[in-house]
């Protein structure tokens, strides 16, 4: 399997700047409490937040094209 840096460079960088604001929103604006209290299951709301932040940077990962220069390296190596 080939190792596609540019793909995982700019999915990394989404998961972190994207943590970061569910973490802003989670922690400090809505509590996390006040999520628990509403959906009635601990797991529930963790399971859900995990999934917010894996699924939309496995699709930016999908979605990142590589560059011709990357594609040119890996044909001839």
């Amino acid at each position: 399997m080939k190792v596609k840096k540019r793909k995982i460079k700019n999915a990394a960088i989404f998961f972190i700047c994207w943590f970061a604001v569910l973490v802003f929103w989670v922690d400090g604006v809505l509590n996390f409490q006040t999520l628990v209290n509403f959906f009635g299951s601990y797991a529930l709301v963790e399971i859900a937040l995990l999934l917010l932040v894996i699924l939309p940077t496995w699709v930016v990962y999908k979605l990142t094209k590589e560059s011709k220069d990357e594609l040119k390296k890996g044909k001839e190596e």
